[in-house]
C-alpha cells in the first residue's frame, strides 16, 4: 500500500500547507489559528490514509467505499467550525475562520489520498483569498463612512 516515506511526506505536506493558512488566521488573532488548522488538516489526512488502507486490505472480502469515512470528516468539521462562529452586536464573527477550517480539512483529505497538486493549489488560493481580499476589503471600507 503506502511506504513509510510516502506516509510521512503526506503528513508533513499537510502540516506545511495548513500551517500557512493557520498562520494567517493566527496573525489576525482569530479563534482558530496555527495549531488548530494544522491539527484539523493532519487529522483529516490521517483519516483519508486510514480510509485508503481499509479499502486496500478489505476490498477482496467485501465492498468498501473509501469516500464514506472522508464524508464523515467534512460533516464533523462543520461542528468544529460552528464553535468558531460568534454572534455579536456588530454582526457575526468567525465565519471566515470556520470556512478556513473546512478548507484545511479538505486539504488534509486531498493530501491523504495523494491528490497533492490540488491540495497545494487550494492552499495557495486560500491564502490569496485570506490575504489579498482582506487588503482589498480594507481599501474599500476605508473609503466609506461608517
Amino acid at each position: 500500500m503506502f511506504t513509510d516515506s510516502q506516509i510521512i511526506w503526506r503528513l508533513v505536506l499537510t502540516i506545511i500547507l495548513s500551517g500557512f493558512i493557520g498562520l494567517e488566521r493566527q496573525l489576525h488573532r482569530r479563534t482558530a489559528g496555527l495549531r488548530t488548522h494544522i491539527l484539523v488538516s493532519l487529522g483529516s489526512c490521517l483519516i483519508m490514509l486510514t480510509s485508503l488502507y481499509v479499502f486496500d486490505i478489505y476490498r477482496a472480502y467485501t465492498p468498501v467505499d473509501p469516500a464514506r469515512i472522508a464524508a464523515g470528516v467534512i460533516t464533523g468539521i462543520g461542528f468544529l467550525g460552528a464553535g468558531t462562529i460568534i454572534r455579536e452586536k456588530e454582526g457575526i464573527k468567525g465565519l471566515t475562520t470556520a470556512a478556513s477550517l473546512w478548507v484545511a480539512a479538505g486539504i488534509g483529505l486531498a493530501v491523504g489520498c495523494g491528490f497533492l497538486n490540488a491540495a497545494i493549489y487550494t492552499a495557495i488560493l486560500t491564502l490569496v483569498v485570506l490575504l489579498l481580499l482582506r487588503y482589498l476589503e480594507e481599501m474599500l471600507y476605508n473609503g466609506q463612512e461608517k
